[in-house]
């Protein structure tokens, strides 16, 4: 085992998936205890930057979701304090959570993603409506975890208008994207451009076909087929599809892509995690237990990739 020093688990947060932030990172905390690593847990919601750079990691495991955690915000504070860290860079992570410019990224790399609008005010919808047809799904640019999301069947002026406000309670910026009825599958990757792992698929089954939050960390009815029975040569399009959405925003280290299966067994991307949820409903700890890898042994495996993505390539 690598000597990782004093390390960090920084959780909790201030984003709406703060209550999600506490159980994965108590969960990487005990994983990593029982590992013999010198490891704290460190609260940034109730903590200070100024306490984070007294508290001297040699390295920290980022195990915060959504806002401020998973943007590049506090990737860009570790690396201004040089302290290593798990995941993705600065840059990358912000591509990641802004789910408009990743799919525009996508897009340009010739990736499946279903056809969206930016909504720059409430006059966009009818032209969303008319672009992308019903049903369509009404979401926040920049939130996680199914938050701040609704699906309108059909054009109704208080529904749609409804489902626009609702994102905006979550996110300034709001899109529309074209509905996809299908099976829910998500790819779990270890590794940099060089030298990535891809996890086995998993399928998301839901009793009410609604993965909504609660079903996503709460709910125990919510089924997880892992590997996902899919024939030989879509898992393997699937693969290949999640290994070049992670390298066209130039993830590292760890994340997770998600995907629609669509009734012709097209797969169509929705978003990439780049730091995802390591609950005991998580999708990565799934996927990896299934690859023969233990929950303590894939914290380990993520932490041992910590670094400065900016600082090491200057110095």
């Amino acid at each position: 085992m690598m000597n990782f020093g004093k390390v960090g688990v920084i959780y909790g947060g201030f984003s709406s998936e703060r209550e999600i932030s506490l159980i994965s990172g108590k969960t990487i905390y005990n994983a990593l205890l029982e590992a013999g690593i010198d490891v704290h847990l460190f609260d940034l919601g109730r903590n200070t930057l100024m306490l984070l750079s007294e508290s001297k990691f040699d390295r920290v495991f980022i195990a915060l979701h959504g806002r401020f955690g998973e943007d590049g915000t506090i990737q860009g504070v570790l690396e201004l304090l040089g302290i290593p860290y798990t995941g993705s860079g600065q840059l990358s992570s912000g591509i990641a959570m802004n789910k408009v410019l990743s799919k525009q990224i996508w897009l340009q790399e010739y990736l499946p993603t279903p056809e969206f609008e930016y909504l720059r005010d409430i006059n966009s919808l009818t032209i969303a409506a008319n672009k992308l047809g019903f049903p369509l799904i009404i979401k926040p640019v920049h939130e996680g975890s199914t938050v701040g999301i609704r699906k309108v069947d059909f054009f109704e002026s208080k529904s749609i208008e409804d489902a626009y406000y609702n994102a905006l309670d979550f996110d300034n910026e709001v899109f529309a994207e074209k509905f996809i009825s299908g099976r829910e599958l998500t790819v779990s990757i270890l590794g940099s451009r060089n030298s990535t792992k891809v996890l086995p698929v998993v399928e998301i089954i839901v009793p009410n076909g609604n993965y909504d939050y609660d079903h996503k960390y709460f709910a125990d009815e919510t089924k997880y087929i892992c590997p996902a029975i899919l024939p030989k040569h879509i898992t393997d399009l699937i693969i290949d599809i999640s290994i070049k959405a992670y390298n066209s925003i130039g993830c590292d280290s760890w994340a997770r892509v998600d995907f629609i299966l669509d009734n012709d067994n097209n797969p169509w991307l929705l978003e990439i995690n780049t730091s995802p949820g390591m609950t005991d409903h998580s999708l990565v700890p799934i996927a990896a237990k299934v690859a023969g890898i233990s929950y303590t042994d894939l914290c380990l495996y993520i932490l041992s990739e910590a670094s400065c993505k900016i600082i090491s390539r200057i110095f």
